[in-house]
């Protein structure tokens, strides 16, 4: 039997190695058996916006909107997931007819026209939208027609593609979290 001073020694050396640190520190590297997802998209997203913001020391907790931008990605959710959408071939690219019934038409109604002004900024796309019955009809081209890679890349993106092509997401994410007059309405 080991007396009391060497199972103190032996505890205290195995919580200060770095084994011991990793197995006694949850804020350490995904460990075996451990998920390191954080549950469905809008939560992991959120997650992250959180870790962004804490490790931030110039935060304005005062000014931060989670909220905002939780009802942000329940919109994105409902015009992803939810929305019905006919694709038509069109020369130099393709046209949507993207519709739903309520509350499925207004996030169509305020994102995707939002997100077409995006595409536009592009300068190989052309993007417009406008309203239909149930929703917004968008048109996305390449600024060349005679660009078949272009024109083929943009018919095989479809929607869901084009609806997350841009890097601007994740900026615009961060500006609603942080109040910084980035609303849920913006891309």
């Amino acid at each position: 039997m080991l007396p009391i001073n060497s199972i103190v020694v032996f505890f205290a050396l195995g919580f200060s190695s770095p084994l011991g640190a990793q197995v006694h520190d949850h804020r350490s590297q995904p460990q075996a058996g451990i998920p390191t997802e954080a549950g469905q998209a809008a939560f992991a997203a959120i997650r992250e916006i959180v870790a962004i913001l804490e490790a931030d020391s110039t935060t304005d907790w005062t000014k931060v909107d989670l909220e905002a931008l939780r009802r942000h990605l329940i919109t994105m959710d409902r015009v992803l997931m939810e929305s019905q959408v006919v694709s038509r071939p069109i020369p130099g690219g393709i046209e949507l007819d993207v519709t739903g019934p309520d509350p499925v038409s207004a996030a169509i109604t305020e994102m995707v026209g939002a997100h077409a002004g995006v595409l536009d900024r592009d300068p190989m796309l052309r993007g417009a939208a406008g309203p239909i019955a149930g929703g917004v009809r968008l048109r996305v081209t390449a600024e060349d027609p005679a660009n078949a890679r272009l024109v083929g890349r943009i018919r095989g993106l479809g929607f869901a593609g084009l609806l997350a092509t841009g890097e601007h997401h994740s900026v615009h994410h961060l500006a609603i979290a942080r109040g910084q007059g980035g609303s849920a309405h913006q891309h």
